[in-house]
């Protein structure tokens, strides 16, 4: 027979607090806490300061790290690409291979990358047209034609270019790949800020073919977006630029224009951990009365000693065009005295030219400075990188 007055033993079911973990796959709304231009009225950049608040996110980052932004395309160019093709921009599309869809017009403006050219999408594009020009273009023996016709083009400019075309939006839709994120060199310290980030972003407009073009994240960071706005964001760890263990360490920074971010975090971390350590920044850009990026923020590190040398080179004050570079060689004596002491170098800008010419550079200093042979001085600069004293941030 049934007691039914026996008590359940059953505990009643605690509820867990679901912690949500942000991440590249999950990112973070970050809001807009502060934004203004470094650059001063006159000057031919914009280079936006950016903070944004990393409150409740759980996200936390050191020195040297990467802050991973996802952008969305220009309105702008959606609605030209969409009038230009006559496509409905609620008509729905499916974006990926796991069959989700999204209104045509929000899959431009947030999923998909409408700004760059890539040989597959052009060769997967003449299927749909019977346009000579192009079907000559995707030619093997045309292959270098092609890569210069990519180069600083976009999607409006193939559809244009190459019509009439017998395809859908979602047949073009389906060439286009997945927006990546763009990730910038975190510009400020953890310590000195908690729960913010800082960017240093310079917006990219040029013309090219006839057209102005626009970065997608610089210019809808310096456009679009403002104070209590939000983006997404997530952290990049950058396991290969990072600052020396011990504070004690001397540090040698290289960072024209917003090569500068990375060592604005090096920098205020020093500044709040204290230690022996010596600190010399290298720093370049244009003009100095409207390019120098965080001048009297540098200059009052100076005058406190989180900042131990602070040397500035302006490419077009003077009829000889003065770089980074130079003002090393310029001080060849003490830095190769601060690297035979252990100083760990710094470089972090731009790769086609700038790293190159600061690489070159090193080995002069070094081979001048330690009356070595250039071979022996190409070997002390590599037995440095292998030491991890010598680290790049190059794009």
């Amino acid at each position: 027979m049934q007691n039914n007055n026996v008590k359940s033993t059953e505990q009643p079911k605690v509820q867990k607090a679901v912690t949500v973990t942000y991440s590249r796959m999950n990112p973070f709304q970050a809001e807009i806490l502060k934004t203004y231009n470094l650059n001063k009225p006159g000057s031919k950049k914009e280079t936006r300061h950016i903070e944004l608040s990393l409150k409740d996110s759980g996200l936390s980052y050191v020195p040297g790290d990467c802050l991973g932004v996802f952008p969305e395309n220009d309105p702008e160019l959606v609605k030209t690409l969409l009038t230009e093709m006559n496509w409905d921009a609620k008509e729905s599309v499916t974006i990926n291979k796991k069959g989700e869809t999204l209104p045509l017009g929000e899959a431009l403006s947030t999923y998909f990358e409408i700004t760059l050219l890539n040989k597959k999408i052009v060769q997967q594009a003449a299927q749909f047209t019977e346009n000579e020009d192009i079907q000559k273009l995707i030619l093997p023996e045309n292959k270098d034609q092609l890569k210069e016709y990519m180069d600083g083009r976009d999607l409006i400019d193939l559809l244009r270019e190459f019509g009439p075309w017998d395809a859908s939006a979602q047949d073009i839709v389906s060439l286009l790949r997945k927006m990546p994120p763009r990730l910038y060199s975190i510009a400020s310290s953890l310590t000195a800020h908690p729960d913010e980030v800082h960017l240093t972003i310079g917006a990219v407009r040029y013309e090219a073919h006839g057209r102005e073009r626009k970065g997608v994240c610089s210019v809808q960071c310096a456009e679009r977006v403002g104070e209590g706005d939000t983006l997404p964001v997530f952290i990049q760890q950058n396991k290969h630029f990072y600052l020396p263990e011990s504070t004690d360490t001397d540090i040698i920074m290289v960072g024209p224009g917003t090569g500068i971010a990375p060592f604005r975090s090096f920098i205020e971390e020093r500044a709040v951990a204290g230690g022996d350590g010596k600190t010399w920044l290298f720093f370049g850009d244009q003009h100095e009365a409207t390019d120098f990026l965080y001048q009297d923020e540098l200059e009052k590190y100076k005058q406190d000693g989180a900042l131990t040398k602070l040397d500035a080179a302006f490419s077009r004050d003077t009829d000889k065009k003065v770089y980074v570079q130079h003002k090393m060689l310029e001080n060849s004596k003490e830095l190769f005295e601060w690297l035979e002491a252990g100083a760990f170098f710094y470089v972090c800008g731009d790769k086609q030219y700038m790293a190159k010419d600061v690489h070159n550079a090193l080995i002069d200093i070094v081979e001048k400075e330690g009356g070595m042979s250039r071979e022996a001085a190409e070997e002390y600069v590599t037995e440095m990188q292998k030491e991890k004293r010598y680290q790049r941030d190059v794009y």
